[in-house]
C-alpha cells in the first residue's frame, strides 16, 4: 500500500465505488484509494430494495446486476399501514429486492485495478500545512497522505463531523430478522406509527426470512422500536419469533437546503455523508450513484473549479431532494395521511382481499 495518493476517498459504498470507478476510468494516472470498512453484519442496516431512480441510473451506467445480487421474492407493490387509524392500502412500486452486501460488493469489484482499497476504519483525518491531508487508519500503523478528501462514509460521516456542519435532524435505524414463518405475509410492508415514531418502519422478506426495521429517535429509540413491534404484532394477530440478527445504525433526514453540504478547501463530500437522502423514504442510492458521478466528472475539469461545477451539477438533485421533505412532512402528519389514505387515491385492488379500514 502506498502512503501518498491524490485522492482518498472515505467509504467503499454505492457513492464511493461509483466516485472512484467514475475518476479513475477517466483519469489513470490519479493515486486514489478507498478506505472501506464493513459492519459485522457485512452490510449497511437497511431493507436492501433497489428503486426505480437507482435502477435508471444503473442503466445509464450500462451496468446490470448479476442474479447472484437478487433476492427472494422481487416485489411489485408496498403495503401501508397506520396502526393508529387502522387503514391499509396497497400501492404499486416496482423495487428489486437485492442483497445489500453483495450489491455493495458488486460495486467494489467494478472499481479499476489501479485503484487502491483500504480495508479499515478511518479513525482521524488532519489538515497538514501544505494544504493537503493525514488520514489514520485503525488498520495501519502509520497515517496516509492525500491531496483531496472525498467523504462518503454514511449518515455518521467522520469526514463531515471534522470539517462541516451535521445534518440537524439524525434517526436511529435498528432492524431485525426473522425467520420467515408466515408465507401469506406481504412482500414488503410500509408502517406508520407516530406513537413511536414520526418516521416511518418497513416489514420485507428476503430470501427465507422476514426484515422488521424502522427509523427511530435517537433517544429511547430502542424502547420505541419494541413498543412498535408489540402495537405492530396486535395489528397482524402475529408474533415475531426470537431475532436471527439485530443491527442498528444512524440515519439522517434532511430538512433544509442547508442540509446539504458539497465541500470546500479540498474536501468534498457525497452520498449520504452530503446530506443526499430522500427525507420521506430514506432512500439514497440513486442519489449515491448521481452524486458520486457529478463529483467524478467535476474532478476532471479546471482543478479551481471542481466545487463550482460540482454545485451546478448537483442543483436538480437538491431540489429533488429539498421537495422530498415536504412529501415527508405530508406523509408523516397523521391528519393528511389519513386523508391520502382514506380516499384511496392511487392506491390498488388485492383480488380476494378486502381493505382495512375503520
Amino acid at each position: 500500500m502506498k502512503s501518498n495518493y491524490d485522492v482518498v476517498v472515505i467509504g467503499g459504498g454505492p457513492a464511493g465505488a461509483t466516485f472512484a470507478r467514475v475518476l479513475a476510468q477517466r483519469l489513470p494516472q490519479l493515486q486514489i484509494a478507498i478506505v472501506d470498512w464493513k459492519p459485522k453484519t457485512g452490510s449497511k442496516v437497511c431493507g436492501g430494495l433497489l428503486a426505480p431512480d437507482a435502477q435508471k441510473v444503473l442503466a445509464q451506467f450500462d451496468l446490470n446486476l448479476p442474479k447472484s445480487i437478487l433476492a427472494d421474492p422481487q416485489i411489485f407493490d408496498v403495503k401501508t399501514m397506520d396502526i393508529c387509524s387502522g387503514i391499509t392500502r396497497n400501492y404499486q412500486r416496482h423495487y428489486l429486492n437485492m442483497d445489500r452486501g453483495a450489491f455493495d460488493g458488486w460495486l467494489l469489484s467494478l472499481v479499476p485495478e489501479n485503484v487502491d482499497i483500504i480495508s479499515g476504519k478511518c479513525t482521524e483525518i488532519s489538515r497538514c500545512e501544505d494544504g493537503g491531508f493525514q488520514v489514520k487508519i485503525d488498520t495501519f500503523s502509520g497515517n496516509i497522505r492525500a491531496k483531496y478528501i472525498v467523504g462518503a462514509d454514511g449518515a455518521s460521516s467522520i469526514v463531515r463531523r471534522r470539517f462541516f456542519r451535521p445534518c440537524k435532524k439524525k434517526y436511529i435505524a435498528i432492524q431485525e430478522h426473522f425467520a420467515d414463518n408466515t408465507p401469506d405475509a406481504p412482500s414488503y410492508s410500509c408502517i406508520y406509527d407516530p406513537k413511536t415514531s414520526d418516521s416511518c418502519s418497513w416489514i420485507i422478506r428476503k430470501d427465507g426470512k422476514l426484515i422488521f426495521g424502522g427509523a427511530f429517535p435517537q433517544e429511547g429509540g430502542r424502547d420505541a422500536y419494541e413498543k412498535q413491534k408489540e402495537r405492530l404484532q396486535k395489528k397482524l394477530q402475529k408474533a415475531f419469533r426470537e431475532p436471527i440478527l439485530t443491527e442498528a445504525c444512524q440515519l439522517t433526514s434532511p430538512r433544509s437546503v442547508r442540509d446539504f453540504v458539497l465541500g470546500k478547501d479540498g474536501v468534498f463530500l457525497i452520498g449520504e455523508a452530503a446530506g443526499f437522502v430522500s427525507a420521506s423514504s430514506f432512500e439514497g442510492i440513486s442519489s449515491a450513484f448521481l452524486s458520486g458521478k457529478y463529483l467524478a466528472d467535476a474532478f476532471c475539469g479546471n482543478p479551481k473549479k471542481t466545487l463550482k461545477s460540482y454545485k451546478k451539477a448537483t442543483k436538480k438533485l437538491r431540489f429533488k431532494l429539498f421537495l422530498k421533505i415536504y412529501k415527508m412532512h405530508i406523509l408523516c402528519c397523521p391528519a393528511l395521511r389519513w386523508l391520502i389514505m382514506k380516499s384511496g387515491i392511487c392506491s390498488i385492488d388485492k383480488y380476494g382481499e378486502e381493505k382495512s379500514e375503520k
